[in-house]
């Protein structure tokens, strides 16, 4: 059963949108999928939270992390056998790790936390927080989005993960991804 938090061998360039809540990057993986004619892993979290909250008026605990763990490496590896490439996921288990150490009083289950350090990614693209809040049934931070920024930054330092911050409008950001992911290309030839 923990296997399933791996990811499945393959030979595409994976890059993770990755950072606080309602700083753009789900826009920027639908953009960026779009530009090269490629997959885009959603983010699982917020299908199962927000069924949840629909079911119950409950947020994420604890006991979620995992299961959301599960699912959002399902369809990495799914949509990693239908990629073109390049495969943009719009989180990874080391956001939920952050998300779960934050949240939770600096705990992360050692599952959850063995497989957000063993999975590998080509480029993290860290958003900052200078995209105008827009609040949801899920969304819950708003005055902490500097926090939260410095607890992503912090733990790709932390695992020595290669990330470029980006700031600016979507156009910029759109652009400056390209550019770094460009360079991943032409790297791999």
């Amino acid at each position: 059963m923990e296997e399933r938090l791996g990811q499945e061998p393959s030979n595409l360039i994976k890059v993770v949108l990755f950072g606080p809540e309602s700083t753009g990057k789900t826009t920027l993986a639908q953009q960026l999928a779009q530009h090269y004619q490629t997959e885009w892993v959603p983010e699982y979290a917020r299908e199962y939270l927000q069924d949840k909250w629909d079911r119950e008026q409950k947020t994420c605990e604890p006991k979620d992390l995992v299961p959301i763990a599960y699912g959002q490496m399902r369809l990495e590896n799914q949509l990693a056998k239908k990629a073109n490439k390049i495969l943009v996921c719009d989180t990874d288990l080391l956001e939920t790790k952050v998300y779960s150490e934050t949240y939770y009083t600096g705990s992360c289950d050692p599952i959850l936390e063995k497989y957000a350090i063993q999975n590998t990614y080509d480029l993290y693209l860290l958003t900052y927080i200078d995209t105008p809040w827009e609040a949801d049934d899920l969304r819950d931070k708003p005055e902490e989005r500097e926090e939260m920024f410095q607890y992503f930054k912090q733990a790709l330092e932390k695992y020595d993960r290669n990330f470029v911050i980006l700031k600016g409008d979507k156009a910029f950001r759109l652009s400056t991804a390209i550019q770094e992911i460009d360079k991943l290309f032409k790297a791999h030839d």
